[in-house]
C-alpha cells in the first residue's frame, strides 16, 4: 500500500540553524552530494555571521524527511556596496545543490521570494545549478584543481620545471614551517595577510572572521606559517572538506620572494593535506588572465572555468564587488599607499560588506 501523498509532498522551508541536529543532518547531505563544497556548510555561513555580521540563512527542500535541495546564503548589507543575497557569502563557491533541476528551480524561486522579504535587490549564487532565465556570468574566473601525488618528491616533480627550480631554491634557505591554530598562529597570519592585502589596494576581512572560521572548523582549518631565523613570511589559512585542502586566505612579507617562501608554503601544504589524508588540492579561484592565474598555471594546474548566475529586481547587471574592475583603479591607487596602521583600522569597515 502506497504511504499518503502528503507525505511525499515537497516542503521548501528556511532551515533553523540553531538547531545542531539540523545543522548535522545538512552537512551530512552537503558531504555526500558530488558537489558539496565547504561554503555549502552551515559553519561557514555562522562563521561569516559572527565574523562580519552578514546574516545567515539556509533553504531547504526536502522530502519524506530527505533533503532534496538546499541553498546557502549569506544577506549582505553594506553602504557602499548595496543589499544582496549571496551564495555564499566570503567564499569563491556555493550556489544550488539539488537532485534534479526541477527542484533547483522551485528552491530558486523560494530564494528570489526571500530576497524580496528581505528587501535585497539582487541574489548572487556561486557555482551550482543554473535556474532557468537568470543571469549568467563566465570566461571571468577560473578554479585551479588537481590530485595530489603519493609522496614529497612525486608531487614536487609534478610541478612544472620552472616552478620547481624555485621551490628547490627555497627548500635550501633553512626555512621553518609550522601548522598551528592558536592565537600566536592566528595573529602571525594575520598581520601578513593584512600586509598583502593592502599593497594589492584592497581592504582586509576583520580578523573576527578568520577566528570564527578556524573555531567553527575546528581540525578542518589549520593555519601555515613559513619563518626564517624565527621571522614569519608568509602565511596561509587553508580549509578541508572531503578530502580536499582549499588554501584561503594568504599573505607574505615583500622580503619572502628572496626566499622563496610563498613557493616553499604551498609546496608544503600540499606535502602536509596528504599527510593528513587528504587525496586533492584545491587552489582556488583567480580572474583569468591576471598573476595569480598565470601562478597557478605554473604549478601545473589546468583552469576550470566557473559559471556564476544571478537575478536582479530590475534586470540589470548585478553589483561590481571585484577589486581588479577598472572601475576601481583609483580607489586601489589610493589604498596602497595608506599607511598600514590605517588601513587595518579602516579596512574591516569597509571589506565585511565585500562578500
Amino acid at each position: 500500500m502506497n504511504a499518503p501523498a502528503a507525505l511525499h509532498k515537497l516542503l521548501l522551508r528556511e532551515a533553523d540553524l540553531g538547531d545542531p541536529g539540523e545543522c548535522r543532518w545538512i552537512e551530512a547531505y552537503v558531504r555526500g552530494h558530488e558537489q558539496g563544497l565547504a561554503f555549502h556548510l552551515p559553519q561557514w555561513l555562522k562563521a561569516v555571521e559572527q565574523g562580519c555580521g552578514q546574516r545567515a540563512h539556509m533553504l531547504i527542500a526536502e522530502r519524506a524527511g530527505e533533503i532534496r535541495a538546499m541553498l546557502p546564503l549569506t544577506e549582505m548589507h553594506s553602504p557602499l556596496f548595496g543589499r544582496a543575497l549571496v551564495s555564499s557569502g566570503f567564499g569563491v563557491g556555493g550556489g544550488i545543490l539539488a537532485e534534479d533541476p526541477k527542484t533547483a528551480q522551485r528552491l530558486a524561486q523560494a530564494a528570489w521570494e526571500l530576497a524580496e522579504r528581505l528587501s535585497c535587490p539582487e541574489i548572487e549564487l556561486r557555482g551550482g545549478m543554473i535556474p532557468p532565465g537568470w543571469q549568467t556570468y563566465e570566461g571571468v574566473y577560473a578554479n585551479f584543481s588537481r590530485p595530489l601525488e603519493a609522496d614529497d618528491e612525486a608531487e614536487l616533480l609534478a610541478i612544472k620545471r620552472r616552478q620547481r627550480a624555485e621551490i628547490r631554491k627555497g627548500l635550501k634557505n633553512d626555512l621553518d614551517i609550522g601548522v598551528g591554530r592558536d592565537e600566536a598562529a592566528r595573529a602571525e597570519h594575520y598581520r601578513l595577510y593584512a600586509i598583502s592585502v593592502r599593497n594589492l589596494g584592497t581592504p582586509v576581512f576583520p580578523r573576527s572572521l578568520f577566528d570564527a572560521v578556524l573555531d567553527r572548523f575546528g581540525d578542518d582549518a589549520d593555519i601555515l606559517t613559513v619563518r626564517h631565523d624565527g621571522k614569519p613570511l608568509s602565511s596561509v589559512l587553508s580549509l578541508y572538506f572531503n578530502g580536499r585542502v582549499m588554501p584561503f586566505w594568504g599573505g607574505g612579507l615583500f622580503e619572502a620572494r628572496h626566499f622563496r617562501a610563498n613557493e616553499t608554503l604551498y609546496y608544503q601544504l600540499m606535502n602536509h593535506a596528504r599527510r593528513r589524508g587528504c587525496t586533492h588540492f584545491d587552489f582556488g579561484r583567480s580572474k583569468v588572465g591576471t598573476g595569480p592565474y598565470h601562478f597557478k598555471k605554473n604549478w601545473g594546474f589546468e583552469p576550470q572555468p566557473l559559471i556564476y548566475t544571478g537575478r536582479s529586481a530590475d534586470g540589470n547587471t548585478l553589483r561590481d564587488i571585484n577589486p581588479s574592475s577598472p572601475k576601481y583603479r583609483l580607489q586601489v591607487a589610493l589604498w596602497q599607499r595608506l599607511p598600514l596602521p590605517i588601513a587595518n583600522r579602516l579596512g574591516p569597515m569597509i571589506a565585511k560588506g565585500l562578500g
